[in-house]
């Protein structure tokens, strides 16, 4: 099974795709798929997410990870698992739900945005970190979190990441991305996708050296 670690190492970008809809999301997780993202997160205020969860699981086994985005409670997290997802996202800081996650097998990717946060998330048992809004905060705030927090621990930026600023937060120490709007949001083409997509992981290349 590919692991989150393996996947994020190969491309650091989660492609957050909130709104998608069963009928489009095979068609969209292969524009994403082609264009070299290996992370897909499902928000759970998606409709029909577990299925699409699923859906994608099958598609892409061995080859993405998938998992929810915008997890709120420990139910979410068993039935995530039951769709075959690896990852849980949440947008705040809840132990009991990283706890959970942790539990089932899950990744847990919490919702932090200040030190306290942080360290309550690591202290349920997470070791990757999502800094949200990134927007609200800047490069500074993750330089001065990894002064600070475990070496093992990775923090992701999500919320105003573009090609253009991606080399700016992870001189500051990001280990990856979350990428919503500006990869995917409902009413886009198969081909726009695909196009921003590519853009991303262009940059992304571009700070490996690629």
């Amino acid at each position: 099974m590919l692991t989150f670690e393996t996947a994020a190492a190969e491309c650091g970008i989660v492609a957050i795709i909130r709104g998608i809809t069963l009928d489009e999301v095979a068609g969209v997780g292969d524009a994403l798929y082609e264009a070299g993202i290996r992370i897909v997160e499902v928000p759970l205020n998606s409709p029909e997410p577990f299925r699409s969860i699923a859906a994608l699981a099958a598609r892409f086994q061995g080859r993405m990870v998938v998992g929810a985005g915008t997890v709120l409670d420990v139910d979410s997290v068993d039935r995530v698992k039951s769709a075959g997802g690896q990852i849980s996202v949440s947008p705040d800081c809840n132990p009991e739900v990283i706890a959970r996650a942790v539990d089932r097998g899950l990744l847990p990717l919490p919702g932090v945005f200040t030190p306290t946060e942080a360290f309550d998330a690591v202290r349920a048992g997470a070791r990757h970190l999502k800094l949200f809004p990134a927007e609200a905060a800047s490069p500074k705030t993750v330089k001065a979190w990894k002064a600070v927090l475990p070496k093992d621990v990775k923090i992701y930026a999500v919320g105003g990441v573009t090609p253009a600023n991606m080399k700016e937060w992870a001189d500051a120490g990001c280990a990856g991305f979350g990428i919503g709007s500006n990869i995917y949001k409902p009413g886009m083409s198969t081909e726009d996708v695909a196009r921003a997509a590519r853009d991303f992981v262009a940059a992304w290349n571009g700070l490996k050296g690629n």
